[in-house]
C-alpha cells in the first residue's frame, strides 16, 4: 500500500492518511487481520510526525477500520463487510444529493427529478 501526501492539498495530512488507507480497506488491498507499519514506521516513510499518523490510526480505530492490540500493533479490523456497506451507501447518498442539486440548478421540477431516478433504476 503506498500513501502518497500532498503538502499543497487543502486537507490535513492526517486526514489524507485516514482516506487511503480507509479507500485501501474498502477496495480490499488491505484485508481483514492484516498488520499495518507501526505509527513511528509510516511516519519515517512519509516524513511526517509521528503524532500525525497516530491521529489517523485513532481516528480509523474509533471508526471500526482498524483495531491496535498494545505491544504489537495495528492490524484491519474484522467484520468490516458492514463497515463497508455503510461507507458505500454514504456515498450513494452523497451522489445523489449532488445529482440532486445538479437537476435542480438545472431549473427540473421534482416531477423530473423523480422521473430521472426512476428510469436510473430500471
Amino acid at each position: 500500500m503506498d500513501i502518497i501526501i500532498s503538502n499543497s492539498s487543502g486537507k490535513p495530512i492526517y486526514e489524507q492518511v485516514e482516506d487511503q488507507i480507509k479507500a485501501a480497506i474498502l477496495s480490499g488491498e488491505l484485508s481483514e487481520g492484516e498488520q499495518l507499519p507501526s505509527i513511528r514506521g509510516l511516519a519515517n516513510s512519509l516524513r511526517v510526525s509521528a503524532i500525525t499518523t497516530k491521529r489517523a490510526y485513532t481516528d480509523l480505530e474509533a471508526a471500526g477500520f482498524i483495531e491496535t492490540v498494545q505491544g504489537k500493533g495495528s492490524f484491519v479490523a474484522g467484520g468490516n463487510a458492514e463497515l463497508i456497506r455503510e461507507e458505500r451507501l454514504r456515498e450513494v447518498e452523497g451522489l445523489m444529493v449532488r445529482a440532486i442539486e445538479r437537476g435542480r440548478d438545472m431549473g427540473l421540477t421534482s416531477e423530473e427529478l423523480t422521473e430521472m431516478f426512476a428510469l436510473g433504476l430500471e
